[in-house]
């Protein structure tokens, strides 16, 4: 396991994917939000958390945030085996372990905090579509998309170092992500970058979710141009 993230790791490097160009502002807003509704989450489920992320569209629309618990997972899964005592509970939790979408906590806190955010992002679009061709705004608005992600991973790795997520061993517990919905290439590239080899339950999402195929083709095609 650790052969392959060090092979990722390295062709991430090597394609000068380290560097990104983010938006200090978007970063300030996401931040302030982000870091309040993961407060506001911790505070009101007393749970052992091993997932936290940040989440947006391919277009780039307002994130949200999502999270599991191995208590919300056990009863997530318990649920289901009450209405289909067919389904085998250990795959039905290696189903929903990552499930950013079937978690009971997804956009957790985004009535309160994020709804600023929204109408910002929604304004900034709405210039860039104005007085121009078609092909600019295109191009304007697919950087603006990698600005808005971008900002997001720099608002949780800051959110990371101020120990939101834990410290030491109990960080070692916890899986963090910044991604695109539907999945894309590009969120192993982010969870690469925002968890340390050794994270456990990192590993066990790159062994176990991480489409490296898919993310292997992409460095493929991007090396070739």
């Amino acid at each position: 396991m650790e052969k392959k993230i060090k092979y990722f790791k390295d062709r991430i490097e090597k394609n000068n994917l380290n560097k990104i160009e983010i938006d200090e502002f978007l970063v300030n807003i996401i931040e302030d939000a982000t870091r309040k509704a993961f407060e506001k989450l911790f505070k009101d489920y007393d749970e052992n958390f091993y997932y936290c992320s940040l989440l947006t569209t391919g277009e780039g629309l307002c994130p949200v945030i999502s999270a599991f618990s191995e208590e919300a997972l056990d009863r997530e899964v318990l649920n289901i085996i009450k209405t289909n005592i067919e389904k085998d509970i250990e795959e039905e939790k290696k189903y929903l372990r990552w499930s950013y979408a079937d978690s009971p906590y997804y956009a957790y806190g985004y009535e309160e905090y994020f709804l600023e955010i929204k109408d910002i992002l929604i304004k900034r679009k709405e210039v860039i579509k104005k007085n121009r061709s078609e092909k600019k705004v295109d191009e304007m608005l697919d950087n603006e998309i990698n600005l808005i992600i971008n900002s997001m991973e720099k608002a949780m790795s800051n959110l990371d170092k101020e120990g939101l997520f834990g410290k030491g061993e109990n960080r070692n517990n916890v899986f963090i992500a910044v991604e695109f919905m539907p999945p894309d290439p590009t969120n192993i590239i982010r969870a690469i970058r925002l968890n340390k080899e050794e994270n456990k339950e990192f590993k066990h999402w790159f062994k176990e979710e991480a489409e490296l195929e898919v993310l292997d083709k992409w460095l493929n095609e991007l090396e070739l141009n």
